[in-house]
C-alpha cells in the first residue's frame, strides 16, 4: 500500500511506524508538517492510498480528509479526546490506558474508530517513557489492525456517536503547579512525571523561572519544603513536606523576544545560583530496597555482571561517559563470564550530550572532550577479551549510542526498539570506532547505505542485516527479566569458554592487521575538523535540534 505519514515532528513513534510499515512491504513516505498548507502540499505531491498521522498537533483540513482517508493515532482509549490525554493519565495515576486510531473529520478526535488497543501504565513510569514503551506498542498494534481493515475495502469503522466522550482539555501550567509548602512527595512525583520531557513543570527556584524535567523518589534525605538539600551527578534534590525528590534537568523559561531554551543537567543550568549543598553520590552497588536516583548501577547474579545505566534523554556528557567507563571497568574486575550493558527501560543511549556541548563556553572543546570520553567506553568494550559483553537495548539507540551497542559481542533488542545508526543529520562524520565495528557486523555496502540514507530502522531489520543478534518480543517491563534469563544461560553455556578463546584470537588478529588506535585517530581527525570549524553545518544543526527550531536552510520535508 502507498502510505503517507504526516507528523508534527519526526518523533520516536513516527519513526517506529515508518520503519515497521516498511518492514511490512508498504511504500511509505513521511512528511513533517507545520500547518494545513503543508498537509495539502504533501498529499498533492505523493498521492497516497492512505494517510496516517502518528503524532499530529494540528487539525487536518477538510479538503484533505474529505478526499483521502486520514487515520489519526490518538494516545487515549476510545472516546477519549484532547491534546493532553497521556499527561492526565499519568497525573491521575491510571493503571490502564489505550491508543485509538480514528478517522480525521471536522471535530478533533471525534472521527470514526478504525482500531484501538489497551496497555498497562506501570507505577512510577514517566510520560515520555510510557509513550516510547507501552503506548508505542499499543499504537503499532492498533495501526496494524486499522491498515488490515482498510485493505479489505469493506470494513465499516465504529462511529463515536454512541460513545460518551471524555474531553481532556490541554493541561496548562496552572494545573501543573507544585505547592512545595503543602504537596506531598507522591503528588509532586506525579506532577513531574506527567510533564517530564515536555512541557516540564514551570516553577520558581533561586530567584529565576525554570521548567523542571524528570522526577525520582528519594527515601532518606529531608529538609525545608522546596529547598535544595543535595546534588548528585548533575541532579538536584528538593525537599517536599514529607520527603524529597530528585530533579535531573532544568530548562530556563524563555525570555520575551529571546531564543528558545533547552534542557540541561540541573546543576549546570543553575550555575552560580546553586547553593552550597553536599554532593551525595549514589553507591554503584545500591541496596535493592533503596529508592533514590542513580544514573548507573551495578549488580551481579548467576555469573553475570549488569551495568545498568539510564541517562535523561539518552544523552551522555563527558562526565557521564567517564562515570560509565569507571563502572564498566569495575564490572570487568568481578568474577563473571558475562557483562550486560544497559538492560533498563527506555533509551539505551543517543550518544554525546549535545545540550552540554551547546551550553559550554567553548563548545568545540566540550564536544572534543565528549567524543573522546565516549570513545574510551567503546574501546574498553571492544578490548574486553576475558568475558562476553552483551548490549541489552530495552529502548531506542542512535548515533554514538548505537555504535556503543554494536561494539558488544551480542546485541539484544526489545522488539519495539528503533535504531538510528548514523550521524549525517547532525552534520557529523561520526566516531565511536564505527569504521571498525559496522563493516564487521553488516559489511561495507550496508555500512555505506546506513551512513548515507540516515533512516531509522526497526529491531527486526537490524537483526536481518546483522546489526542486532537477538530480538526479544517482550513488553518494556518484561525485557530486563528476559535478559537476565538469557544472560544467565550464556554464562553457564559450555560453548562460552570456546567463544572467549576465539574472541581473544580475533581481536589479536585484527589488532595486528590495523590497530584500533588507527581507526580511532582517523575518526577523531574528521571530527576535529568539524567541531573546530565555526562554519561547519553541525553547529547550526545542533542548535536547531535542541531548540526545536526549523533546520537551517529549511532542510525538512519528505523522508523516503
Amino acid at each position: 500500500m502507498r502510505i503517507l505519514l504526516i507528523a508534527s515532528a519526526f518523533n520516536s513513534l513516527t519513526q517506529r511506524v515508518q520503519a515497521e510499515l516498511r518492514d511490512a512491504r508498504h511504500t511509505v513516505a513521511t512528511e513533517v508538517v507545520r500547518d494545513a498548507d503543508d498537509m495539502r502540499h504533501a498529499v498533492a505531491g505523493y498521492e497516497p492510498e492512505l494517510v496516517v498521522a502518528p503524532m499530529l498537533r494540528t487539525a487536518v483540513p477538510e479538503d484533505v480528509w474529505s478526499r483521502y482517508t486520514c487515520l489519526i493515532v490518538h494516545p487515549g482509549p476510545p472516546g477519549d479526546r484532547g491534546p493532553s490525554s497521556l499527561d492526565r493519565a499519568v497525573a491521575e495515576g491510571r493503571t490502564r490506558w489505550g491508543v485509538t486510531v480514528l478517522q480525521a473529520e471536522a471535530e478533533m478526535d471525534a472521527g470514526d474508530i478504525w482500531a484501538s488497543a489497551e496497555c498497562a501504565v506501570p507505577s512510577g513510569v514517566a510520560k515520555s517513557d510510557l509513550y516510547r514503551g507501552e503506548v508505542s506498542d499499543a499504537a503499532l498494534e492498533a495501526v496494524r489492525s486499522a491498515l488490515a481493515r482498510f485493505a479489505t475495502g469493506s470494513h465499516r469503522p465504529l462511529s463515536q456517536r454512541d460513545l460518551t466522550p471524555t474531553v481532556r482539555p490541554v493541561m496548562r501550567q496552572s494545573e501543573r503547579r507544585i505547592d512545595w509548602g503543602s504537596d506531598g512527595t507522591v503528588a509532586v512525583l506525579r506532577t513531574l512525571r506527567a510533564a517530564d520531557s515536555q512541557p516540564g513543570v514551570r516553577d520558581e527556584l533561586l530567584g529565576a523561572e525554570w521548567y523542571l524535567h524528570g522526577g525520582h523518589l528519594e527515601d532518606q534525605l529531608h529538609g525545608a519544603p522546596g529547598e535544595i538539600v543535595a546534588t548528585r551527578a548533575g541532579a538536584i534534590c528538593r525537599a517536599t513536606v514529607d520527603g524529597a525528590v530528585w530533579i535531573p534537568q532544568l530548562r530556563p523559561v524563555r525570555a520575551p523576544g529571546g531564543r528558545a531554551t533547552f534542557k540541561l543537567p540541573a546543576t549546570l543550568a543553575l550555575g552560580e545560583r546553586l547553593p552550597d549543598v553536599p554532593e551525595r553520590p549514589a553507591p554503584l552497588e545500591l541496596a535493592p530496597e533503596r529508592s533514590t536516583y542513580s544514573e548507573i548501577r551495578y549488580r551481579e547474579r548467576d555469573g553475570v555482571g549488569y551495568v545498568h545505566f539510564s541517562f535523561p534523554g539518552g544523552a551522555m556528557s563527558t562526565v557521564q561517559c567517564r562515570r560509565l567507563l569507571a563502572a564498566y571497568r569495575y564490572a570487568c574486575t568481578r568474577p563473571t563470564r558475562v557483562v550486560v550493558l544497559g538492560g533498563a527501560r527506555d533509551f539505551f543511549s543517543n550518544g554525546i550530550h549535545l545540550g552540554v556541548i551547546e551550553a559550554a563556553r567553548d563548545s568545540a572543546a566540550e564536544g572534543w572532550a565528549n567524543i573522546q570520553a565516549i570513545d574510551d567506553v567503546v574501546e574498553a568494550v571492544l578490548t574486553t577479551t576475558d568475558r562476553l559483553v552483551v548490549a541489552a537495548l530495552g529502548g531506542n539507540a542512535a548515533a554514538g549510542g548505537a555504535m556503543l551497542a554494536a561494539a558488544a559481542d551480542e546485541v539484544w533488542c526489545r522488539a519495539g526498539t528503533v535504531l538510528n545508526p548514523h550521524y549525517r543529520l547532525m552534520g557529523l562524520p561520526g566516531s565511536e570506532l564505527w569504521t571498525y565495528t559496522l563493516p564487521r557486523r553488516v559489511g561495507p555496502e550496508i555500512t555505506e547505505a546506513l551512513m548515507r540514507d540516515a533512516e531509522p530502522m526497526s529491531a527486526a531489520t537490524a537483526r536481518r542485516i546483522g546489526l542486532v543478534d537477538r530480538v526479544l518480543p517482550a513488553g518494556p517491563s518484561e525485557f530486563a527479566p528476559r535478559v537476565a534469563e538469557l544472560a544467565a544461560a550464556l554464562a553457564v553455556d559450555p560453548a562460552t569458554h570456546q567463544r572467549l578463546a576465539v574472541k581473544k584470537a580475533n581481536r589479536a588478529r585484527d589488532e595486528a592487521a590495523e590497530p584500533l588506535a588507527s581507526y580511532r585517530d582517523q575518526e577523531l581527525a574528521a571530527m576535529h575538523r568539524v567541531l573546530f570549524d565555526p562554519g561547519a553545518p553541525h553547529h547550526a544543526l545542533r542548535a536547531a535540534f535542541l531548540r526545536k527550531e526549523p533546520v537551517p536552510g529549511d532542510v525538512r520535508g519528505r523522508r523516503g
